[in-house]
């Protein structure tokens, strides 16, 4: 059963880099410790929305030294067009004073450190590691946890460390984390969650487990 999902990792793999070939993170960032903000602001949002709020946030705090300083109340008020304001700016104030105090401004490239920082759950950290870092990462946001079920490359798992370490047995480490982001344009696009999915035009049709279900 193992090999045969790793043969339909790879045909999945394939096509969807035909498909997006240029697909990567759709949230704005030039600087690692940016990618920490956004991604923490981007829970129960989406990125579009991130991308303008971090904009004004960054010409107040302009880098990791202001906003480890600034009051919380201060970023709450910039971000709270993201939702859940309060524990968003709390985590994000704790983060940078951690990343100032500890690591002289900048993020660490060590998965478990990462993971020790307010507001970093493995999703964060795996996009982190992959994005800036270059390292293998499997990144298990919504998208990726619903069309890996789609695909049957894992079958009826939810819990995002489950669906993670299911594909970290199918998956060839330098793709992964390209392929979640693909992932993340072809659950937009095609297979979406609120409507149903457009299997009639989808690259994946035929080697899909719920095609037309």
């Amino acid at each position: 059963m193992e090999n045969e999902r790793k043969k339909l990792a790879l045909e999945i793999i394939d096509r969807l880099k035909k498909e997006y070939p240029e697909a990567g993170c759709t949230l704005d960032y030039n600087e690692a410790w940016k990618l920490l903000v956004s991604v923490r602001l981007a829970a129960q949002c989406t990125d579009a929305r991130v991308n303008v709020v971090v904009e004004k946030l960054y010409e107040k705090f302009p880098d990791v030294e202001s906003l480890a300083q600034a009051d919380p109340d201060a970023i709450e008020a910039i971000v709270k067009p993201c939702g859940l304001g309060h524990s968003k700016a709390r985590d994000i104030s704790a983060c940078m004073k951690i990343l100032w105090d500890q690591y002289g401004g900048k993020v660490p490239d060590d998965f478990d450190a990462l993971l020790k920082l307010p507001g970093v759950g493995r999703k964060s950290a795996n996009l982190i590691m992959g994005d800036v870092f270059g390292k293998p990462a499997i990144v298990t946001d919504t998208h990726c946890i619903r069309l890996v079920n789609r695909m049957g490359l894992v079958d009826g798992v939810k819990e995002p460390k489950k669906v993670e370490m299911e594909l970290w047995k199918l998956i060839p480490p330098d793709e992964g984390s390209d392929f979640c982001h693909r992932l993340v344009f072809h659950g937009r696009d095609v297979c979406t969650a609120r409507t149903k999915p457009h299997c009639e035009r989808c690259c994946l049709s035929d080697i899909c487990k719920k095609a037309g279900v």
